[in-house]
């Protein structure tokens, strides 16, 4: 049979109720309103069974015509594969299947329980949906009693139901964009996450902090450097107090931070911004030891409370140290472009399987060097708050 017989002129001419034809199973019915929704046929044992797809060009999830035939390519892939389309898979059912996965990758047992109590108890709405059928909506109404009252734990849950739903997808089980990614859509039915509690990380919010770097910059001292490179680097404030000259290579500007020395057990790799360049040469020439950034007893590294208290006193406020990883994060979620997973790649957070991390490695160090340039660059905008 003929694919591809509909276009989206065509499509839109239709007034005649009836149901028309795109190809191998693909349909849009007609109907005397002129509404149009799309649906898949097929038979098996002599069974006739009809899949819903959406509505053409209304609701709150208009499904394109191009939309409809990924719909449809991914019925005919589980076909092929003999799947009984039948059997309704579930979140839940696919929550299960991350949360095993998840446990077995991860060696912090804090971690694992954390995954498994956030989407057992927040996402709990969603458990009885079937996965295909989880609309923005749905994210939303889980969320929404939550979202102001827990909003660290609200925006973990809302990263774990998209990473269920990643899963979905790379299972040909959901097709379309992840109703559950922040720049999808949430951002404009839910309050910004910068203007929410950062609860023990407290965080300067992004849109302040260049002030607060540049008064950061105009104080002298290893801690005020120490902080400003924890900012321009996105990583906790152990790995920077415990960073080593043998880790930076400053020719290809990568500061290597080894396996053990890191929460996820993994290496990871830093590219450097040139204004933390800077800061490294100027620190290389009054090193006297291993460490990057030595207390003031020889051989020991700066304390966590000397790098807050310089960051405090250029902020004025009471943040922390963890929750410059947060500022990073919301700027870089709210106010670029760049991929989700290139940007929790940054802060090393886990990507979404294995196979793809390997994948990615080479091709994720560049297009992450160009995210902390731009971070830079942002940070460095600012004037001296008064």
């Amino acid at each position: 049979m003929a694919r591809f017989k509909l276009t989206e002129t065509k499509i839109k001419k239709l007034d005649k109720a009836g149901i028309y034809s795109d190809g191998d199973g693909l349909f849009i019915r007609v109907r005397a309103g002129g509404s149009k929704q799309w649906f898949f046929i097929y038979k098996r044992g002599g069974k006739r069974t009809e899949i819903g797809l959406g509505g053409y060009g209304q609701g709150t999830a208009p499904v394109s015509l191009e939309l409809a035939r990924e719909k449809a390519d991914a019925i005919r892939d589980r076909l092929a594969r003999g799947e009984d389309l039948q059997k309704r898979v579930t979140f839940l059912d696919l929550m299960e299947d991350v949360i095993e996965k998840k446990e077995a990758e991860s060696k912090n047992d804090k971690h694992k329980a954390q995954w498994r109590m956030t989407l057992e108890t927040y996402a709990k709405p969603l458990h009885d949906l079937p996965i295909a059928s989880i609309t923005r909506d749905d994210v939303v109404k889980t969320l929404k009693p939550i979202w102001t009252e827990k909003p660290e734990t609200a925006d973990r849950t809302r990263m774990r139901i998209a990473a269920v739903i990643d899963h979905a997808k790379a299972r040909n089980l959901f097709t379309g964009d992840n109703p559950a990614d922040w720049r999808g859509g949430l951002k404009e039915l839910l309050p910004a996450r910068n203007k929410l509690s950062r609860g023990h990380h407290e965080a300067v919010e992004y849109k302040a902090l260049p002030a607060v770097i540049a008064s950061l910059r105009e104080a002298a001292g290893i801690s005020a450097r120490a902080a400003e490179f924890a900012c321009l680097t996105a990583v906790r404030s152990g790995e920077v107090r415990g960073a080593v000259w043998s880790e930076i290579d400053m020719e290809a500007a990568i500061w290597t931070i080894p396996a053990e020395r890191m929460k996820a057990g993994r290496e990871h790799r830093v590219p450097l911004a040139d204004r933390a360049i800077e800061i490294l040469k100027a620190r290389e020439q009054a090193a006297t030891g291993d460490l990057v950034f030595e207390g003031e007893s020889e051989g020991k590294a700066i304390s966590d409370t000397a790098m807050v208290k310089a960051l405090r006193a250029a902020s004025g406020g009471t943040e922390t140290l963890h929750g410059l990883r947060s500022s990073f994060r919301d700027w870089a979620g709210d106010a670029t472009h760049h991929p989700r997973d290139i940007i929790e790649a940054a802060l090393a957070h886990t990507l979404k399987d294995k196979t793809e991390a390997a994948y990615r490695r080479s091709d994720a160090l560049d297009k992450r060097r160009v995210l902390m340039v731009e971070w830079a660059n942002y940070c460095a905008s600012g004037k001296k708050s008064k």
